[in-house]
This record gives structure tokens, C-alpha cells and sequence, in this order.
């Protein structure tokens, strides 16, 4: 891990000695507002040249099964290959020399949204710094980004549109990859007749991934309105009619933390107990139960409050509680999306490719910076894609970039100092005094990886972030 400030680049020392392969524990400046890294996802492994650590079968499962679902849809990996050489040097309207490493990036940028862009629906003023850094003289993006989120109540192209007002800088959709993003690859559910949970445009969410058939709880509650019974004012004054023409669920997808809690867990777990049927009972719950896609295990995030906020991790969590205090197993899932996901960053890398030939940049992405406010999602996915990299180095392709083979080496994680994370509880990974452990915030079915949280660089906002890769890029700040 290195520490690096502007200061350090205008004096010449940097303080980015060469890359370690074991990174120390974060230091950095005091960054006034931020908090301790309190979030967390799905995927956890060891360091170096150790495989994923996954603490359950059913974890385990989970992991083989998002892969299997890659193979099942080989088409969607298959991008267009690359364009002709690059051009020669030129000079700008900013008076400096562009090289031709300048015209055609190899490097490009994974940048969260949340506590490094903006903080709620206010813009941190050093994304705006960073992004008039980022973009030519005619307002395009000089290297390749794209926005990696674990949101996922929005449409791709509606939190496009935002991030384009507040940045001043014209994003695409196709920058924008939201928790669920990858979901679009789990084809054999698609025509499945699926539960969906979350808030916002749910319907239109799961539809734009491929679901074609999708219930909401709103339409499950009014057609069996005798399941939703806590709310008083919302119980039936007279008991309905059982439906006997209602469809059977035939799985879950859950999308992102809903509204009612309340009702949302009974309803679920009616589904789960009934085998899709909730206007009846089952005297034993069936197990394995129906299939149940999730995306964003985030426990918590950070808004402009100045705690953080209760995240989908925290509802996955208390359904994994009930489920399992009910039927005495645990829930278990088809597939777990967003950071830290593997599969999240090899999703992200694609839209990456995808941008870079689109521009019509010739040389391939063989680095990518990932900018994130978070230890436990942004800086362990990063962290454990890189792992990925390199071990595909080691072992050869596996059978997914056999499909589309892959130019990218690395993946460096940079943690800024605006959101989840705080400089002064840098050591929180270690054991607290007294032998105290430090509470896990990760998903239950994921190890506890310390070293995963280490990030390669420890700066103070995404506007040095910005300005530390340039350097190292050697292109012009």
C-alpha cells in the first residue's frame, strides 16, 4: 500500500516504490467526515496464491453456479476484436505533448458511485476535479471508465442520466454496471415465473435483464391478501376467498432492499415453505427450495447521514435468519451479484473492451483501477479479481476466457477517504485489544480475508485517485 498526495508528485517523490504482492496496512492523510469501513459483500478469498475461501457448500454452490451460468451463455462474452495501430504524437490546446501511449489508453477506470462521486444526491466536489482531468478539449473521456455500483433500485440508464447532471460529463448506459447488471447472464431463469423484491422500478428492472414472467410482492399481497398481516390498517376486514388460479412462483429474485421489510420477509419465506404455491400449506417445506437470485449484499452504505445506513445485506440477513429458525437449514443461493463478485469485474471489464474498441482505441486494457470508499466490497473485489488474473496467468484460461480471452494483467484497488472509509480505523482488520475479534460485516457464506482489505493505495478523494494513475500511466495530469 502506498500513500500518495499531489504534493508528493509536484516534489517528485511519490512515494509509489514498486508494486508488493503483500501489501501493508492503509495509512492515510485525516480525511475530516469519513467513517470506519463498515460494508460488505459476497466473495472472500486468500491472499497470494490461495484459492477462494468459501465457508459453506452452499457458498461453495453458489460461486460454481454463477460460472455455470457464463458458460450456458457463451454469446454474451463474445465482444468485437480490436482496431487497427494507434496514431502518432500531437500536440493539444493545452499546450502539452500527447504521445501515442495518450491516444490509445491501456489502462482504464472502475469507479464506484457512492461516497466517492457523491454522497447521496450531492456531488463530492473532487469528482467534478477529477473528471475535468479525465475528459479531452471536446469534453470526451480520455481512457476508458465505467461505474461499478452496488445500487440497484434505479435503471441503468435513469442513474446514467444522474451521474451525467451531476458530473457535467456525458455517461452512457452502457457505463453504468448496477448490482444486478450481471444477473442478465443467468438465461436459464429467464423464463422462470420469478417473485421479485426490491423497490422502485422492480418490473422494469428484472425485465431489462431478461426475466420475462415476474410477480411482485404487491401483486402476491393483494392476490392472497390474508398473508400480509402485521400492518393492522392493511389486514382484510373480512376473510377472501382462496385463489385456486393463481400461476406457482417458481423462484426469487431478489433486487435490493425493499420498503415494507415486514412484509416483503413473510411473503418470501410463504413462497420458499410453499413451493411457490402460498395459498397453500406444505406439511414439510421442501429442501433444496425454489432457486433465489440476490444481488448487492451490502450491510451497510453511506448516504449523507453521518452513520451509515442499513444496506440489502442487512434484509438478506434477517431472511437467512428466519429461514434458518424456521426450518432449521439454510437459505441458499443460485447466485450472489455485485462487489465483491468476481463476476461483477469480469462483467465490468468487458463494458471496458467494449468501450475502448467503440473509441476506436487500438491497444488493448491491460490495467484497470478500481476507485472505491469501501474495504470490504470495493477494495477485497478488486483485490480478489486481480488474484483472479494472475492465477489465470499461472494455470492458463479457464473455459469463460477461452470464450473471450482476456488482455487485462491486473486490477489495483485504490480506497479514498469520502464514504465507509476512515484513516483513523486503519488497523480495524486486526484483532481488537483484549482478543476481541473485529465484527465481520461480510456475507455468511464467505471467509473473513484481512489481507483481500488492504488496498494497493490509500488516498485522501478520487481527484488524487485520478491524478496518482495518470502519473503512473505517464500521461499528462
Amino acid at each position: 500500500m502506498y500513500v500518495w498526495t499531489p504534493r508528493a508528485f509536484q516534489t517528485g517523490e511519490t512515494g509509489c516504490g514498486p508494486e508488493t504482492t503483500t501489501p501493508k496496512v492503509p495509512r492515510a492523510p485525516p480525511c475530516p467526515g469519513a467513517r470506519r469501513p463498515l460494508t460488505s459483500s459476497a466473495e472472500r478469498g486468500g491472499g497470494g496464491r490461495r484459492s477462494l475461501h468459501v465457508r459453506t457448500a452452499a457458498g461453495r454452490m453458489a460461486v460454481i453456479r454463477c460460472f455455470a451460468a457464463l458458460r450456458a451463455a457463451p454469446g454474451l462474452w463474445r465482444w468485437a476484436a480490436g482496431t487497427a495501430a494507434g496514431t502518432q504524437g500531437r500536440r493539444s490546446s493545452r499546450g502539452y505533448t500527447v504521445s501515442p501511449a495518450q491516444s490509445s489508453p491501456t489502462f482504464g477506470f472502475l469507479l464506484d458511485i457512492d461516497g466517492v462521486l457523491v454522497r447521496g444526491h450531492k456531488v463530492i466536489p473532487s469528482a467534478l476535479e477529477a473528471f475535468r482531468r479525465l475528459v479531452n478539449s471536446q469534453g470526451q473521456l480520455r481512457v476508458p471508465v465505467v461505474f461499478v455500483t452496488n445500487a440497484g433500485n434505479i435503471l441503468q440508464d435513469g442513474k446514467a442520466r444522474e451521474l451525467t447532471a451531476l458530473l457535467g460529463v456525458k455517461v452512457d448506459p452502457d457505463q453504468v454496471i448496477l448490482s444486478h447488471s450481471p444477473l442478465k447472464l443467468f438465461s436459464k431463469y429467464h423464463r422462470k415465473r420469478m417473485l421479485v423484491s426490491g423497490q422502485g422500478p422492480v418490473v422494469e428492472n428484472a425485465r431489462s435483464l431478461g426475466f420475462e414472467n415476474v410477480v411482485t410482492v404487491d401483486m402476491l399481497r393483494m392476490a392472497f391478501p390474508v398473508l400480509d398481516m402485521v400492518d393492522l390498517e392493511r389486514r382484510p376486514k373480512s376473510t377472501p376467498l382462496s385463489r385456486t388460479d393463481f400461476p406457482a412462483i417458481e423462484g426469487v429474485l431478489l433486487l435490493g432492499e425493499p420498503v415494507r421489510w415486514e412484509t416483503n420477509l413473510q411473503l418470501i419465506m410463504d413462497v420458499l415453505l410453499s413451493n411457490g404455491n402460498p395459498g397453500t400449506g406444505l406439511a414439510t417445506a421442501p429442501y433444496p427450495h425454489l432457486p433465489v437470485l440476490a444481488s448487492n449484499m451490502d450491510l451497510l452504505w453511506m448516504a449523507e447521514a453521518k452513520m451509515p445506513r442499513m444496506g440489502h445485506g442487512t434484509f438478506l440477513l434477517c431472511l437467512e435468519a428466519i429461514y434458518r429458525k424456521v426450518t432449521g437449514k439454510e437459505l441458499r443461493y443460485e447466485g450472489l451479484m455485485g462487489k465483491p463478485s468476481i463476476l461483477t469485474y469480469q462483467y465490468a471489464e468487458n463494458l471496458i473492451r467494449r468501450q475502448a474498441e467503440k473509441r476506436g482505441w487500438a491497444a488493448p486494457i491491460q490495467k484497470l483501477y478500481a476507485v472505491g470508499d469501501n474495504p470490504m466490497s470495493d477494495v477485497y473485489g478488486a483485490n480478489l479479481f486481480h488474484q483472479h488474473l494472475q492465477k489465470a496467468k499461472r494455470e492458463g484460461p479457464g473455459d469463460l476466457q477461452k470464450q473471450q480471452p482476456s488482455t487485462t494483467q491486473s486490477c489495483t484497488s485504490i480506497l479514498v477517504c469520502t464514504g465507509v472509509y476512515s484513516p483513523q480505523a486503519a488497523g480495524s482488520t486486526q484483532p481488537a485489544p483484549g482478543g476481541e475479534q473485529t465484527p465481520f460485516h461480510g456475507h455468511r457464506d464467505f471467509d473473513f480475508s484481512p489481507e483481500l482489505m488492504q488496498a494497493s493505495h490509500v488516498v485522501r478523494d478520487v481527484n488524487e485517485a485520478v491524478q496518482l494513475v495518470l502519473h503512473k500511466e505517464g500521461w499528462a495530469l
